[in-house]
């Protein structure tokens, strides 16, 4: 067990107290050195940090997202539960709640990841899932009813801005009705990088010779609506700009 300075546990302490766990009993259950690695990118420690947290944190995620779908909304098929828990569960969420608790000021990165932009949301969500991971660890059997109280209304909220918004639902369909209505063609996806172990892929879509959108996911149809979704919001903003799409 790594026995933490003063100033990052009381850092850490402050974190929990955002995210809304401030109870003794639980605070002394849990593993400090466990929360601390889950904030810790490998680009800082190749050995200590929080890549298989994050595996672990996954697998509670899931759980949790499926769980409160489950009790919340019988009446919806087995489809759309999956397509609503994919979107629950997708790096951009988990991005946005991240930021919406201040993940990133606790997040330890190396100097390399400092100014790369273009995989924070991916960071954030990955740091996110980790710190599930290490709470699972301290709380056992404890953790999904704990979490629960916390997590169910982000969930709620997220699962009603998907019913009103048909890009959310099906963000490849929308582009495909766009990029069809507009200029009669159909966007093309292409995989521009992948990795097995964790799974993650990356896609682009292009059109007219341009790519109009980018997304990350675990698999190549996650991260081909992650693309999707960023390439239909990104029309729609040159288009009431007035401008011509100049792609990625």
């Amino acid at each position: 067990m790594v026995e933490l300075i003063l100033p990052r546990r009381r850092l850490l302490e402050q974190l929990l107290a955002r995210l809304g766990f401030k109870d003794p009993t639980w605070l002394e259950q849990l593993r400090w050195d466990l929360l601390d690695q889950a904030l810790i990118h490998p680009s800082r420690d190749g050995q200590r940090n929080n890549d298989r947290l994050e595996f672990l944190g996954d697998s509670v995620l899931r759980i949790l997202a499926t769980e409160f779908l489950f009790q919340s909304y019988p009446h919806l098929s087995v489809g759309e539960l999956t397509a609503i828990r994919s979107d629950l569960i997708s790096d951009a969420h988990l991005a946005e709640l991240a930021d919406l608790h201040g993940l990133e000021r606790y997040l330890e990165l190396g100097s390399s990841c400092q100014n790369d932009l273009a995989g924070r949301a991916r960071r954030l969500a990955d740091a996110f899932e980790a710190l599930l991971g290490s709470l699972y660890l301290s709380w056992g059997i404890h953790t999904l009813s704990r979490l629960h109280p916390w997590l169910d209304p982000h969930f709620r909220q997220r699962v009603e801005q998907w019913f009103q918004d048909p890009t959310r639902r099906n963000p490849k369909a929308a582009l495909q009705e766009l990029t069809q209505r507009w200029w009669g063609i159909l966007p093309e996806y292409r995989l521009v990088a992948a990795q097995e172990h964790p799974p993650r892929f990356t896609m682009e879509v292009w059109g007219q010779g341009q790519c109009w959108g980018r997304g990350e996911g675990r698999s190549k149809k996650a991260a081909e609506i992650a693309a999707a979704a960023q390439a239909y919001q990104y029309l729609q903003e040159q288009k009431l700009a007035d401008t011509p799409p100049q792609g990625c």
